[in-house]
C-alpha cells in the first residue's frame, strides 16, 4: 500500500489528463489567489515602501554581497527552521506541517504528471514521501487544532470554535486526511473509495481556491518579510525602533522585584 502510487491506479477510471489537468488548475489558482491578495491587501506596496524607507534612514548602506548573505540567512533560519516561533510545541507543530506538506504536494505533482499510469511503473519513494508527507501533515495539523491554538490553550474555548481564519488549517487537513483515506481503500474499492475521493477532490480545491481568504499566501509573505527586517537591521533603519541600550535590567526578571515603578 505505501509503495503504490494511487493516481497511476485511479487512471483506470478516470483519464491521465484529467487529472493532471486539475493539478495545474490548483496551481493557476494559488498564483492568482496571491497576486489578488498582494494587490487587494496592498502587501507589495507595504513592503516595498518599508524597504524604501531602510533605504533612505538607514546609517550604512548594504551592499550586494551583504543583501544575498542575508537572504540565505533569512532562508536558512526563518523559512527552514521557522525561528519566528518561541513556543517549542507551537514551532514543531509547524514543521511537521510545513514539511509534511511540502512532501505531500511535491511527491503528488510528481506521481500525475511523471507517473500517471501504471505503463510507467512508479519509484516506491515517491508513494512513500506522500503517504509520509500526509501524515506529518495530520500530526502536525491536529496537535495545533486541538492543543496549541491560542484560544483554546489559553483561551478555554473549544477546539470545534471555527472562524473564517481557520479556513487554511481545516482545508488542509480535510484534504490530506481524505488523501490518505480514500488511498486506503483503494484496494478494496467500492462505495467508500468514491466517497473519500469526492471529499479529497473538494477539500483540495478549497485549500488551493481560497488562497485570498486564507492564510495560505502568509507562506510566500512571512519570508519576504523576515528579509525586509534583516535589511533594515543591517542598515542600522532597524523598522523605526530604537537601538538596544546597553543598561541593566531596569523592568524586572526572574533573578530580581521591577524597579520601573
Amino acid at each position: 500500500m505505501f509503495t503504490r502510487n494511487p493516481f497511476a491506479e485511479l487512471s483506470a477510471s478516470i483519464p491521465p489528463g484529467v487529472m493532471q489537468a486539475f493539478v495545474a488548475v490548483m496551481i493557476i489558482l494559488v498564483v492568482v489567489g496571491t497576486l489578488y491578495d498582494i494587490v487587494h491587501k496592498g502587501s507589495a506596496k507595504y513592503f516595498f515602501d518599508n524597504w524604501r524607507k531602510s533605504k533612505s534612514k538607514g546609517s550604512q548602506q548594504v551592499g550586494g554581497g551583504e543583501l544575498v548573505s542575508l537572504a540565505i540567512q533569512t532562508g536558512l533560519v526563518e523559512v527552514m527552521t521557522s525561528s519566528e516561533f518561541c513556543n517549542a510545541r507551537r514551532r514543531v507543530a509547524h514543521l511537521l506541517t510545513m514539511y509534511g506538506f511540502l512532501a505531500y504536494v511535491i511527491s503528488t505533482a510528481i506521481m500525475v504528471f511523471g507517473y500517471p499510469t501504471p505503463a510507467t511503473p512508479t519509484p516506491a519513494i515517491l508513494p512513500q514521501l506522500w503517504w509520509i508527507g500526509g501524515l506529518m501533515v495530520c500530526v502536525g495539523g491536529y496537535w495545533f487544532w486541538f492543543f496549541i491554538r491560542v484560544d483554546v490553550a489559553a483561551e478555554g474555548n473549544s477546539p470545534f470554535r471555527i472562524v473564517r481564519a481557520d479556513l487554511f488549517i481545516l482545508s488542509l487537513l480535510a484534504s490530506a486526511t481524505a488523501g490518505l483515506i480514500w488511498a486506503y481503500l483503494q484496494g478494496t474499492g467500492g462505495f467508500w473509495a468514491t466517497v473519500f475521493l469526492g471529499l479529497y477532490l473538494f477539500s483540495t480545491t478549497v485549500l488551493f481556491g481560497s488562497v485570498p481568504w486564507s492564510k495560505f499566501s502568509h507562506m510566500f509573505f512571512k519570508p519576504a518579510a523576515a528579509f525586509e527586517k534583516r535589511v533594515s537591521n543591517a542598515s542600522g533603519s532597524r523598522s523605526n525602533m530604537p537601538a538596544p541600550a546597553d543598561k541593566p535590567e531596569i523592568y524586572g526578571s526572574a533573578r530580581e522585584q521591577p524597579r520601573h515603578y
